[in-house]
Order: C-alpha cells, then structure tokens, then sequence
C-alpha cells in the first residue's frame, strides 16, 4: 500500500489550501487516517486525524480554520485549511493505520505547502 499526498505550492496569506491523499495498491481499509507536517527546523507534528467512523481532532494550531475528511470505500482523506498563516508553512504528510492492525501504519511521501505574505 502507498500514500499519494497532492496539493500543495505556494499560497497567499489568508487563502485556503487543500491536500488531498490517495491509496494505491492492495487497500482492505484503514482505521485513523491523519495529517502531519514539519516545519523547516521543527518536529512533525500532528495536523488532524479522522478516525474510520469520523470522529476528528486537529491541533491547537489549526483548530477552528482546518477540516479534514475521507471516504471509507475508496481510501482517501483531505484537508482543508482556511485563512492560511506564514506559520503553516511546511511539508505535509498523510498518514493510515491499517484498519486490520492498528500498529501497521502507513506514510505519503509529502507535499510542501508555502505560504507567502
């Protein structure tokens, strides 16, 4: 199984941004699918995870301005950012756990996001 992130570039301070993550591969299911990020310097850290019947938590950071979704049957999650800061510059992932085995888990390869003032 492989994580396909897409989405990202440069965007404007205030605008929106979008990731969209896809599977490929023999895909039975996954449990929690979430997104990180790493910051140029900084640790990754966790975005927003979705939980396979929908519950969802996000980071301080973005609480309130990011929404993340998915589609059981066909494997894929997004996010959505709004009113997009210079501190959400970073490399986003997308990240599964196998719904079959919760410590067999998955990343994307990354999809650098900028934003510019």
């Amino acid at each position: 199984v492989q994580l396909q992130a897409s989405g990202g570039g440069l965007v404007q301070v205030g605008e929106s941004l979008r990731l969209s993550c896809a599977a490929s591969g023999s895909v039975y299911g996954f449990g929690t699918m979430s997104w990180y990020r790493q910051a140029p310097g900084k640790q990754r850290e966790l975005v927003a995870s979705i939980s396979r019947g929908g519950t969802r938590n996000y980071a301080d950071s973005v609480k309130g301005r990011a929404f993340i979704s998915r589609e059981n049957a066909k494997g894929t999650t997004d996010l959505e950012i709004d009113s997009v800061m210079d501190e959400d510059t970073a490399v986003y992932f997308c990240h599964a756990r196998s719904v079959l085995n919760d410590r067999i888990d998955y990343w994307g390869q990354g999809t650098l996001v900028t934003v510019s003032s």
